[in-house]
């Protein structure tokens, strides 16, 4: 198996078993870092094509993670955009607003923006790629789905091709992929194809020496939608949904990972509080 953020990147093919444990990788580091907050005002309509939910509100949060691969560095989803800080978003749907850059959580912990290697994307959607531009010398990895769809013409993603110019323009490296894709070239940290939410959706599986954790993008919102097999009712594809649920379920019972889901503020809270770690 070739690694793939060579300089082969226009051939990416590489895939990655879950079942096979880490040979010999460097140590691993992860943090949770804090990329946002939502009130969302129609939960219900929203989060349920089968209105399992009454409308809300309820809160959410957006978490990006980073993770160190010897001195390698990968930063998993890029948040809100920092331009909320201080100047939160409100509509008749939700609210959004961010307290702290990534930049700024960066610096704390000594990680200067050009150390970032490559930037994984779960999904195209704002509250994911809304700090990415930071990263210009980062390789950007993100599904396949997702990538021919930024590439296209609708004028509804023009939001978020913004956040993702520098790549699509070709004038970052960019690493669009269709199938599970080992980072490292050793098993540690595998992006798992979880097509649905949207096109190219992927989640993060990081296997630290004190066991697997398995980071969601947006395979779920909250804890109940676990049981409930839930689908929102702005997931792009509802078979592709219910096929990555169970994938992702039973990866996660497969391995007794850890299991974030990434806007559920008691999954996010399993994690060590910035600038602790996980190991």
């Amino acid at each position: 198996m070739k690694a793939w953020f060579g300089a082969a990147l226009l051939a990416l093919s590489a895939t990655a078993s879950v079942s096979q444990p880490a040979a010999r990788a460097p140590a691993l580091e992860l943090w949770r870092l804090d990329c946002g907050d939502f009130d969302m005002k129609r939960f219900g309509a929203w989060f349920s094509d089968t209105f399992q939910y009454p409308p809300g509100p309820r809160p959410l949060v957006g978490s990006c993670y980073l993770i160190r691969h010897g001195d390698r560095y990968l930063l998993w989803d890029t948040g809100m955009s920092d331009a909320l800080i201080g100047k939160p978003f409100d509509n008749e749907q939700q609210t959004q607003s961010l307290k702290r850059s990534i930049l700024d959580q960066l610096k704390q912990i000594n990680v200067a923006p050009e150390q970032i290697g490559f930037v994984g994307i779960s999904h195209f959607h704002g509250d994911h790629t809304g700090q990415a531009k930071h990263f210009p010398n980062a390789t950007l990895a993100i599904g396949q789905g997702d990538w021919d769809l930024l590439k296209g013409s609708d004028e509804r993603l023009k939001d978020v091709r913004a956040n993702l110019a520098h790549w699509l323009s070709g004038t970052g490296k960019a690493a669009p992929f269709a199938r599970d894709v080992d980072v490292f070239n050793d098993g540690s940290v595998i992006m798992l194809a979880l097509p649905g939410h949207t096109p190219g959706h992927s989640g993060l599986l990081v296997r630290l020496a004190s066991g697997p954790v398995l980071l969601s993008g947006d395979q779920y919102h909250f804890t109940e939608a676990v049981k409930n097999r839930g689908v929102p009712s702005f997931n792009m594809n509802r078979a592709d949904t219910l096929a990555s649920h169970d994938r992702f379920d039973r990866i996660a019972a497969n391995l007794g990972a850890k299991v974030i889901i990434q806007h559920e503020p008691r999954d996010v809270a399993k994690l060590p509080a910035f600038p602790a770690s996980a190991r």
